[in-house]
């Protein structure tokens, strides 16, 4: 008998963790997403100009072109890693390979216009950030490097972090932001991993909702901690404060930064159940989900504040990677397959179930339904007379490329 042997797959993971600055590291900090953010409007305005001109302007020819002028018009540049204006003017270019790639999506008809991705002008403290890199060069292969809770980044040197690196791997490059008052380093980690081979034939069918974020089909629900609600009157408290301030005084930035704070902690509660929640799915052989029209559902002016606060996109996102890792298979459910409406003891079809309705009987058995529980059962029973689940595909619904997020 043959056995299966497991293949050593390369993988790209990102870390992000926060750091501990010194007073004079935030400072060095500022001046390099100063220089990112400065070079990337000039880039910008540059191509704009150059294209109005008739000009075919390209990210290479910016980058020579911004290394000719830094020396006698830019001299500050040089205070900070090269890899901050260099990264900028990469950004540039894949912004405008993504606004290409959407204008021929709306020019097949697949995009609308207000849909497409227009590359805009950075303003300072909104998503400020630049790039380290470990880049080709031999001579600086590692100028990032982690020894425990402290990173060694170009020109700055070793800075605190709040924890170690959790991934063992090759770091490629480590993007330093700020949210809020935090700073944070976000690792892009090049890693091989051998998935375990899977011999087991669990079965899991997720339904996801707003009341309960994930209900299974073994009867167990998982309910939505749903932070934006819960701060929901802080937030406005906090909204009306800072619109109250005066414009470039302390007490604004002040007010501005606690803002900031309280949408961390929202965004920090609902990563981390979904961290936990994808995890433990990733112990069952096989995980059946729907796939869910999220953009549709957000077009729901009654619904679109609950939707976003659950984060099925995100939800999503994070079981692809995870599940790729532990060696299970996802099968995507067509988001017209009627799992609600079917009877998981005998497959007879309630035409006439409406959407209020939380508990049914059916007509034909007669058995009583809790409406997610059946429907989770019922993506379960999908997995096994699947084709697709048989050949181990992933599923017969829209697959997009759920990748672990790279670093900013």
């Amino acid at each position: 008998m043959a056995h299966s042997r497991s293949i050593v797959v390369s993988m790209r993971l990102a870390h992000r963790v926060r750091l501990d600055p010194t007073p004079a590291q935030q400072e060095y900090f500022r001046r390099a997403c100063g220089v990112a953010r400065f070079v990337y409007n000039w880039a910008l305005a540059e191509w704009q100009r150059q294209y109005a001109a008739g000009g075919k302007p390209s990210e290479a020819a910016l980058r020579k072109q911004l290394n000719a002028l830094k020396g006698k018009q830019y001299p500050w540049m040089r205070e900070v890693t090269k890899n901050a204006p260099q990264q900028a003017v990469k950004n540039l270019g894949r912004a405008y390979a993504n606004f290409f790639e959407d204008l021929a999506k709306h020019r097949r008809g697949e995009l609308p216009w207000k849909r497409l991705r227009f590359p805009t002008f950075k303003k300072k403290g909104r998503h400020d950030s630049f790039r380290a890199d470990n880049g080709p060069d031999k001579h600086h292969a590692d100028a990032v490097r982690t020894d425990g809770k402290r990173v060694r980044l170009p020109i700055v040197g070793w800075v605190a972090m709040r924890e170690g690196v959790r991934f063992a791997g090759r770091i490629l490059s480590a993007t330093i932001s700020r949210t809020a008052d935090g700073w944070y380093a976000s690792f892009a980690i090049e890693m091989e991993y051998q998935p375990d081979p899977r011999s087991d034939d669990t079965v899991i069918g997720v339904d996801l909702g707003i009341t309960a974020l994930a209900t299974l089909s073994d009867g167990s629900k998982v309910f939505a901690p749903k932070p934006l609600r819960r701060y929901l009157q802080k937030l406005k408290r906090l909204s009306r404060s800072l619109a109250r301030k005066q414009r470039g005084s302390c007490n604004r930035a002040k007010a501005k930064t606690k803002l900031a704070r309280l949408y961390r902690r929202i965004a920090d509660i609902r990563t981390d159940v979904l961290h936990k929640l994808t995890t433990s799915l990733t112990q069952y052989r096989t995980i059946v989900i729907e796939d869910l029209n999220v953009a549709g559902m957000l077009a729901n002016r009654t619904l679109a504040r609950a939707i976003a606060d659950v984060g099925f996109f995100e939800f999503r996102r994070q079981l692809q990677y995870k599940a790729a890792m532990a060696g299970s298979t996802i099968v995507v459910v067509d988001r017209w397959f009627p799992s609600s409406k079917l009877c998981s003891a005998c497959g007879a079809k309630n035409d006439a179930l409406m959407l209020s309705e939380r508990m049914w009987t059916c007509a034909a058995c007669g058995t009583s339904h809790d409406r997610d529980v059946n429907a989770a059962r019922n993506l379960a029973r999908y997995a096994d007379s699947s084709p697709a689940s048989a050949c181990g595909a992933e599923g017969t619904g829209r697959e997009d490329d759920f990748a672990v997020k790279p670093a900013a």
